[in-house]
């Protein structure tokens, strides 16, 4: 194994990082978005600053539409808001792995609208009773976005990867976060999972769980670091670290926009990523920005916060702006959801419980290679 390694971040118990990023957010206005993890406290790119009365709007979300969120979505919903002449508010931002960002706002971290990877991380913050009203009931089931899970590669794919199997290769070095803390890194594996069930890789046959096993196993052995989130695992990639990650489309698409020379493959089954949204009840009906959040929330799928989205590589939920921009996404071969493993609670269970696939694929690689 080429060093399979977490994060080197050191550990902090929950409900002291729980009240450290609520201390780090309050201190609004002190700096811009900073690396992934950190608290982006400043108001949003374009937004004028804060009159006296505003009121204070927190969101916290995952790492990887940080841009879309602080360059486009919450400027244009600001902008709106002016123009309706609506009470002025101030977005203070928060930004983390997706299964940190549940655990911070389960331990006492008060965001107002959690925006998160997958929906077990939301069922979390409801099951904590954070979260009273039914989430999903609303527009597009609480979905204001999707991706898919794509293999990122340095330029000209010089070690040939063009499928999940290619990443168990001898010599092969990868980055994926850790599924502890990023709701990416369970994305990934489900990715690569439910392709080898569907019958969509080299060496596993359909519907072989054992076999989808090992292949998740034999892709961790060359792991080179198992990261929080799926911004530090880019980080690392950009820096030189590895030669391939597996990651979102949009994290590959935003990278290329900023400049960064890497290319990405798209496996032919690869899963539709689904990120859910939701108004955190109490902390919101405790702030007094119950109905703010509400209609930020209903703003996410609006066209306008679509086709924002998709300016930074979010494959949109709105069926008209989907079509509009159909031609910036490449078709997938077999493209399917989590729905067609089961459900969250299913894929938990068989994947991610203690003791479940995922625990058998990191017991294979221990002292292999090492």
């Amino acid at each position: 194994m080429s060093g399979l390694m977490p994060s080197l971040s050191l550990p902090i118990h929950p409900r002291a990082r729980a009240a450290l990023l609520a201390l780090v957010v309050i201190a609004h206005g002190c700096g811009g978005a900073g690396k992934s993890g950190s608290q982006a406290t400043a108001p949003a790119e374009g937004a004028a600053e804060a009159e006296p009365e505003a009121l204070s709007l927190t969101l916290g979300a995952y790492t990887t539409p940080r841009e879309a969120y602080g360059k486009a979505i919450l400027p244009a919903y600001l902008k709106q808001q002016r123009a309706q002449g609506a009470k002025p508010i101030a977005f203070k931002e928060s930004y983390l792995g997706s299964g940190a960002q549940a655990r911070a706002i389960i331990g006492g971290f008060e965001a107002d609208v959690a925006a998160l990877s997958l929906e077990p991380d939301i069922e979390k913050i409801r099951s904590a009773g954070l979260i009273k009203r039914d989430w999903k009931a609303g527009e597009h089931a609480g979905t204001i976005s999707r991706s898919i899970v794509v293999i990122g590669v340095r330029k000209g794919n010089p070690k040939k990867i063009l499928e999940w199997d290619d990443l168990a290769r001898p010599g092969i070095e990868v980055l994926t976060p850790d599924v502890r803390t990023s709701g990416g890194a369970m994305w990934n594996i489900a990715a690569i999972y439910g392709a080898a069930l569907r019958g969509h890789t080299k060496k596993v046959k359909q519907d072989d769980q054992q076999g989808a096993t090992q292949l998740i196993g034999a892709v961790l052995r060359n792991v080179k670091i198992l990261d929080r989130g799926a911004r530090e695992s880019l980080l690392n990639f950009e820096r030189g670290v590895a030669d391939a990650i597996i990651t979102y489309e949009n994290e590959i698409l935003v990278g290329r926009s900023k400049g960064q020379d890497y290319e990405y493959v798209i496996p032919q089954s690869t899963i539709l990523i689904e990120n859910p949204v939701a108004v955190v009840d109490v902390y919101a009906d405790r702030h007094g920005t119950r109905a703010a959040a509400d209609a930020f929330v209903a703003f996410l799928h609006t066209p306008a916060a679509q086709r924002a989205f998709a300016e930074y590589g979010l494959r949109p939920v709105v069926p008209e702006v989907a079509t509009e921009v159909a031609a910036r996404f490449p078709a997938v071969t077999d493209l399917f959801t989590i729905r067609d493993l089961g459900d969250w609670k299913q894929v938990q269970r068989v994947l991610f419980d203690k003791g479940a696939a995922y625990d058998a694929a990191i017991a294979s690689t221990q002292g292999a290679g090492q």
